[in-house]
């Protein structure tokens, strides 16, 4: 029983740490990156995650025809510089933004519904560092009334 006592703390520990991260990254989405979508209206999702530097994240969002949207996607110090690509079904990259100066937005119409995969990668900094960065990474969608 004593040695399950200790587990438990630690575990709640943790627990709350976790908790504590993510509610701070939620809260940069909601303060920091939702400004990037004006003059665009926010969707009302908040999409946020510690990511760490080399990893990947994708995420699936249907768009509509005859729509404008904006996608925005912004990093907390130090990952400001993110990659992103829009990719449809059938694997074709409808934008990248290291072909547009790692430009964080995108903005598009589509001429049919479909569901897109939006892959943010944190590239790998060139600062020699004992341990890579982590910080809050966010993707926003916007759009405009028609």
């Amino acid at each position: 029983m004593k040695r399950t006592i200790p587990a438990l703390f630690i575990l709640a520990a943790l627990f709350a740490v976790n908790s504590t991260v993510h509610a701070q990254c939620k809260s940069f989405a909601k303060k920091i990156c939702k400004q990037e979508l004006i003059p665009y209206i926010h969707d009302g999702n908040y999409h946020a995650a510690i990511l760490t530097e080399g990893e990947e994240a994708e995420l699936y969002k249907t768009f509509y025809s005859g729509q404008n949207y904006r996608i925005a996607v912004c990093g907390a110090e130090p990952l400001t510089k993110i990659e992103f690509q829009v990719v449809d079904a059938y694997k074709n990259v409808l934008y990248d933004n290291r072909e547009h100066d790692h430009k964080l937005f995108w903005d598009f119409k589509l001429e049919s519904s479909q569901q897109l995969k939006i892959v943010i990668k944190v590239p790998t900094s060139d600062k020699q560092a004992e341990y890579p960065f982590s910080s809050c990474v966010a993707i926003m969608f916007g759009f405009k009334e028609k």
